[in-house]
Order: C-alpha cells, then structure tokens, then sequence
C-alpha cells in the first residue's frame, strides 16, 4: 500500500544478506499443502501509514501459501476515482514466515504517473515501487521494518534517493469481546516519500487504534472494524470504517 499522496543514505547490503541468510536456514517442516485465499474489503477512507491516499474504496486480496512462502496480491480501487489514477493501486507481496520471524519484498504499482504496468525505471521514469520488509511477531507486539530499494521513491534533503524507510510496531490485544490492534509507526530520517514529512528527518508518522470483531464461520471470515489514526507529523487525524469478507481453502 505505497503512496505518494502527494537522513542519510542508508545500505541496503545488512538486510538483503540478513534477508538471504534468514532464508537458507529456514526449517522445513511448515505445512506441506497449498493454502489459498480469496476476499475483498471496503473501506470509508484509504489511509495508510498516516497517510490518507483515497476515499471509499474496494479492497481485494488474493494469495497463495506453501511451507511458510507465500505469494499475494492487494488491490484498492475507488468507487470514485480520480483523473489522474492515483488512488487504484496493485500490489504484489512475495514473503517467508516460520515461528514468528517474516521477510519479504512488495512490488507497489500505481495508476498515476501514466506508466504502464510493464515499464520498470528509477526515480521519475515509473509506477513501481520496490519495498523489503523484515520483522518479528512476539505475539504481544509484532516489530517490522520496510525499506524503498528500487524503482520511484523519495529523495532526501540533497535531492537524492532516500531509500524511504519505516518503522511500525503493532500490539494487539482483547477487549469487550473486540479484537483492538495499536500501531506507531515512525519514518526514521528525511524522505519526500512520505507527504506528511514536514521534519527534517526521524518523525511520528501514525498513532493508530484499530477495533475489529472478526465474525467468522467453517472457512469465511467476516470482519467488521473501525479505526482512528492520527499523523502528529501533519497534524491530521482519520476516522475509517470497513467490513469485508474473506475465504479461506
């Protein structure tokens, strides 16, 4: 869910080798059958990571998982799209879990700058974003890391690419037969990437509480939430409803 709803250079050789080594000692005892699902959500509002980037939306998800590798795609497409495409969006995500620990990368595409899905280039030149993610699930609180390495990013305060990163920490937990989620996520230094930016580099980017009652039944989830978000770096504050469904095989 990249957007341009619109530090210092970093290297990105420690997590791609911590990523690779992650990988080659991976167990192999996840469960052997192909698991797939199917679902869509719709949403009053589209925020992400502080940022709101569409109005009512639709939201559908597909994916497929074997032996802890999983391969999805995400889309969010308005009701009432813009001129300039720029809140449809498709993403593909190809990831790694085994006991708590994931890594992945994600292929962002948006329908804005009139590339079409084929043309791959850098800064200016793209509709692809390249994003790797690395992160622990505690149980109590998840801990993820993403970092832009390829394709359209933001640039830093010398004008160059800022391998725009982020920060987000979630803490789920029970509440009045509710299932809550709190999030903070964080940009650590300067980058255009994120819209809100408005610091010089490290910045609050979203403090988030989430409340879902995920109805469920055999092999349908049907979830029901609400959510407020608040962005202290652009002094925004969102309130979103959603309701989906979602089938599991």
């Amino acid at each position: 869910m990249v957007s341009f709803c619109l530090g210092k250079k970093m290297s990105l050789r420690p997590l791609l080798l911590l990523s690779l080594s992650a990988i080659a000692c991976m167990p192999s005892y996840a469960q052997d059958k192909v698991d797939a699902e199917i679902g869509t959500d719709l949403v009053s509002t589209y925020v992400w990571r502080g940022q709101k980037c569409g109005g009512v939306s639709v939201q559908p998800v597909a994916s497929l998982s074997w032996k802890g590798l999983s391969l999805g795609t995400w889309g969010s497409f308005a009701i009432s799209p813009t001129s300039n495409g720029s809140d449809e969006e498709i993403d593909v995500t190809l990831s790694y879990e085994t006991k708590g620990f994931h890594v992945g990368i994600t292929d962002y595409y948006l329908f804005n700058n009139g590339y079409p899905f084929f043309k791959y280039g850098g800064l200016g030149s793209s509709n692809h974003t390249f994003e790797a993610n690395v992160g622990y699930d505690f149980g109590f609180l998840s801990v993820n890391w993403f970092t832009n390495f390829a394709g359209e990013d933001g640039v830093n305060s010398d004008g160059k690419r800022a391998y725009s990163s982020y920060l987000q920490l979630d803490a789920p937990f029970k509440l009045a037969k509710l299932d809550w989620t709190a999030t903070l996520g964080v940009v650590p230094y300067n980058t255009s990437f994120y819209g809100s930016d408005v610091s010089s580099g490290f910045h609050i980017n979203q403090i988030a509480l989430k409340a879902e009652y995920p109805f469920a039944l055999k092999h349908v989830t049907v979830p029901l939430y609400a959510q407020v978000v608040a962005n202290p770096s652009s002094q925004a504050l969102y309130f979103m409803v959603g309701c989906g469904i979602s089938i599991n095989k």
